[in-house]
């Protein structure tokens, strides 16, 4: 029996931080080492149109994110590792599944939800500065999805909705042209490690409180000395439960390590103490893969390489569905 497939997106929107490193790359890349599954990570430059027109931070953090999950030991061997914009048949999926979904489920979309009460709220326009590609991103997701024919998409809370979606989507087509999608189901790991950031938040682009994932050892040092702490003092027993600096150490420790700072902090350890100790665990770890990431960075061609070595592979699949899906809705040659 052929083993199922997983498929994983990344915006190419902003900098890869220890957030996304946690939740996201570490748990991604184990799992894809594993062979259990056949694994699909893309790029998803087209979605990160929607929300950065800048195209030089699109470009940059393309490069950003490619190098930093190659860094962190995606191999491209064992997966299919593309750029979305590379596969020009996910576009004219895009096209025939929009020609399939009703405007009403676009219109339950949490995203575009959001943007209208906002505006409502602020006593503007309900649709003011609402784009095309905002409104019907779910279906672009479901065409990267529907593409691969993916069994199993790991995502966020926040997205399960738009896997429902896609599920939804690939029905009405199926139902109207033939059995063409295989219904994916969303996975969500509610043990993934969702890390506060400097300010004790969710670390996050949108609240500008996170530590990037490649910063110098010496900016490394200088963003954990910024995370906020009480005002107890060395010798008084500090509580983990409610500790950014103690949450982050749990991330990247071991069981024996998170043990011996539980009752580091029962001791009442200085919190320049224990900040001190999270840089080294966090640089240890870090080392290597920075260096790795350092390099790919100053050499982009190679990165590049990587990705259309991969887009060749992704295509294989993609064009032979496409033509399938064009003649099973009649587009076809006289």
């Amino acid at each position: 029996m052929s083993k199922k497939r997983v498929l994983t997106g990344i915006t190419t929107s902003g900098t890869p931080h220890l957030g996304n490193y946690v939740g996201a790359i570490r748990p991604a890349v184990e799992a894809s080492l594993s062979g259990t599954f056949d694994s699909f990570f893309f790029l998803a430059d087209y979605h990160a149109l929607i929300k950065c027109q800048d195209p030089d931070r699109v470009h940059q953090s393309t490069l950003e994110i490619a190098a930093a999950w190659l860094a962190l030991g995606l191999d491209p061997k064992k997966v299919t590792f593309y750029r979305q914009s590379d596969i020009p048949e996910i576009p004219q999926l895009t096209w025939l599944l929009t020609c399939m979904t009703a405007k009403g489920l676009m219109n339950r979309a949490h995203a575009y939800k959001g943007a209208v009460q906002a505006n409502e709220e602020a006593g503007e326009n309900a649709d003011s500065a609402v784009t095309m590609g905002l409104f019907s991103y779910p279906i672009l997701m479901a065409a990267d999805i529907l593409m691969f024919n993916a069994h199993r998409i790991p995502v966020g809370r926040d997205q399960i909705q738009h896997v429902e979606m896609a599920r939804d989507i690939a029905q009405r087509f199926n139902h109207h042209y033939g059995d063409h999608f295989v219904l994916p189901s969303a996975q969500v790991d509610d043990d993934a490690s969702v890390l506060q950031g400097l300010d004790g938040r969710k670390m996050s682009k949108s609240y500008g409180n996170t530590i990037p994932l490649f910063l110098s050892e010496k900016q490394l040092k200088k963003h954990i000395n910024k995370i906020k702490t009480n005002l107890l003092e060395p010798g008084e027993p500090k509580d983990p439960g409610d500790s950014t600096v103690f949450q982050i150490w749990q991330a990247f420790a071991s069981p024996d390590q998170t043990e011996t700072m539980r009752a580091a902090f029962a001791d009442g350890i200085a919190w320049g103490e224990a900040k001190k100790q999270l840089f080294e665990l966090i640089n240890g770890q870090l080392k290597e893969p920075r260096e790795k990431y350092l390099e790919l960075i100053e050499n982009p061609s190679r990165v590049e390489s990587v990705l259309q070595q991969g887009a060749e592979k992704a295509r294989q699949h993609s064009q032979n569905l496409m033509s399938v899906l064009r003649n099973s809705v009649g587009i076809r040659p006289l």
